[in-house]
């Protein structure tokens, strides 16, 4: 059998009934009962202790996990941002490269770009013999189109020659605004004969341009030189031979292509 231990209660009695009053065990046991009490006691106490210490660690815990999750979002609050930003940046770069690449008025290349696809060109025909073509356009007559409509029309007019001449280049071709009512074409791989035949197309749909709200007579029509590159000749040959070219249109009457011969 398992024996029992008494508990206080019991043991209380048992030291206070009168039969055990004499028994010589009786102080040690009531010396072992009151150590007992006493140990009892500090262990409350050490649990209590404890327990207030586990009470003020999850709630410490809970406050840096609160915290935590606090600078967490304001982390991720600070990441959208600065996406945003450098998504911003990104797109001002590129709005800042396209406005430094292309005239503001038509959207076409500019001045700068154009002469730096020149120079690629000039580079692939140095290594391959690549053949490029280049071609001035001057629009007829602009002058008195400002004059008698104002430089709004004029503008209109600009950008919608802009337009019909893009719509008959190829994807690899190049028209850039080269000042006032200039244009130049550069046409990459291109022989004469077929540069011909494109200038042509694009001096029809010129011509097919009408601006009805203004008025129906107002007919328009450009003047083109062309020419092709020369291997190993100075890009600035190049040009001013398309604008001698130009030139001699105009004074030829208007409206019509001139070619360099080779």
């Amino acid at each position: 059998m398992t024996s029992r231990l008494p508990d206080d209660a019991e043991l209380e009695r048992l030291l206070v009934a009168p039969e055990h009053r004499d028994n010589p065990l009786r102080p040690v046991l009531e010396a072992l009962l009151a150590r007992d009490r006493e140990h009892r006691i500090r262990l409350e106490r050490l649990l209590r202790i404890a327990d207030c210490s586990y009470d003020m660690a999850r709630s410490r815990t809970e406050d840096l996990l609160q915290q935590y999750d606090k600078q967490l979002r304001r982390l991720e609050k600070i990441t959208r941002i600065s996406d945003r930003y450098q998504r911003s940046l990104l797109e001002l770069n590129d709005q800042l490269r396209q406005a430094a690449l292309r005239d503001p008025l038509t959207g076409l290349a500019n001045r700068r770009l154009l002469m730096a696809r020149l120079e690629e060109e000039q580079e692939r025909c140095r290594r391959g013999g690549t053949p490029f073509c280049l071609a001035m356009l001057d629009v007829d007559h602009f002058k008195r189109i400002n004059d008698v409509f104002g430089h709004d029309v004029g503008d209109r007019v600009l950008c919608l020659l802009a337009q019909a001449i893009s719509a008959q280049l190829r994807g690899y071709d190049l028209c850039a605004r080269w000042g006032g009512e200039e244009f130049v074409l550069l046409l990459p791989d291109t022989g004469l004969e077929p540069a011909r035949q494109l200038i042509d197309r694009i001096m029809q749909a010129v011509r097919s341009l009408r601006l009805a709200d203004i008025d129906e007579q107002l007919l328009l029509s450009v003047s083109v030189g062309l020419t092709a590159y020369r291997p190993d000749e100075a890009l600035d040959r190049t040009i001013n031979r398309a604008d001698n070219e130009l030139i001699l249109a105009k004074r030829s009457g208007r409206d019509r292509l001139q070619v360099a011969t080779p």
